[in-house]
């Protein structure tokens, strides 16, 4: 498995291949965020919990894949933004603890 660092890497190889920097500004890339954050949504959307739990069983795959989509935007955006997004989810887990 790769670490975080040699994801967003090759996320910014990708996007910079393609001469996709002059269309990722914070605002679109938060979009997209939501965007793909809805889709994974999609797939409990209308079940109860059980079924739920066994479509959960059957479509692990996809709903890996959006998942993927939402990780690719968040890496893409703290990257852009400088943020150490592993350092905020500490201090935001740690901030959490307190309360």
């Amino acid at each position: 498995m790769k670490n975080l660092e040699e994801l967003t890497q090759r996320i910014i190889k990708f996007r910079d291949a393609r001469d996709w920097k002059q269309f990722h500004n914070a605002k679109d890339i938060a979009l997209s965020l939501v965007l793909e954050a809805g889709e994974v949504m999609e797939h409990f959307q209308w079940k109860n919990k059980e079924e739920v739990e066994k479509y959960i069983k059957t479509n692990k795959a996809d709903i890996g894949e959006e998942l993927a989509d939402v990780l690719y935007w968040i890496l893409l955006m703290s990257h852009d933004l400088k943020i150490d997004i592993l350092g905020a989810l500490e201090k935001k887990i740690e901030k959490n603890e307190e309360r």
